[in-house]
């Protein structure tokens, strides 16, 4: 019986020639290798979904605490109430709406027993100021709310003449005394200090100039 003969190997275009076994052997191993990358890119990008998805459902349905965040809170109506505990006129700021309060009430120093009263703000450019007025305060009441920081000009706002303490350059850490002014009228001590420029800083303090000139004749705003 006549042996057939073997079915001859294709042309491989490339080549212009059939292939020979070790580069069919080649060839296939390379598909085969490329087959698995692409596999493995694939299940990667699968997986990054997967966990986005989660995490994003994870945000959605686990319940948040937002009893830490401060709410906004009507300095004016607690001025109100505060005045008639407190023996001077109390500074209250009137400000656009884009100002708010997280914090307005009476503090009582526990060192210097001195009593004072404390509006917290949120600036236009979200940052912290607040007005201090301490009520027949001393000398170490004004350190202690200064964070012991020095004094380092004077500036004029409506004819009222404050003391400037600039600790944005400061290494030490002095919180939300980055920026204060400082001055007195009659019983009170004015405080106004945070995290704001200075130019915001002097707009708030030039809307408690009325309260600050009623120090020295004694009329409740």
């Amino acid at each position: 019986m006549a042996r057939r003969d073997p079915k001859p190997r294709p042309i491989v275009a490339e080549l212009g020639r059939p292939e020979t076994p070790e580069e069919e052997a080649a060839r296939k191993a390379q598909n085969s290798k490329n087959y698995r990358d692409s596999k493995t890119i694939r299940n990667l990008w699968v997986a990054v979904g997967v966990t986005v998805g989660i995490v994003a459902l994870i945000v959605l349905l686990v319940p948040r605490d937002d009893s830490s965040r401060l709410q906004a809170v009507d300095y004016r109506a607690v001025a109100v109430s505060a005045q008639r505990t407190l023996p001077v006129p109390l500074a209250v700021p009137e400000l656009p709406d884009t100002w708010t309060s997280n914090v307005a009430e009476i503090r009582t120093a526990s060192l210097d027993g001195v009593t004072s009263w404390f509006v917290g703000l949120i600036t236009p450019s979200k940052q912290f100021l607040s007005i201090t007025q301490g009520i027949d305060a001393n000398p170490s009441w004004l350190v202690t709310e200064l964070k012991q920081t020095s004094p380092t000009g004077t500036t004029t706002i409506d004819g009222i003449e404050w003391t400037v303490y600039d600790n944005r350059d400061s290494d030490r850490d002095v919180g939300n005394v980055k920026y204060a002014l400082t001055t007195e009228s009659g019983r009170s001590t004015f405080i106004v200090a945070g995290t704001a420029t200075p130019e915001e800083a002097e707009a708030l303090a030039s809307t408690i100039t009325d309260a600050i000139e009623q120090q020295t004749t004694g009329a409740t705003p």
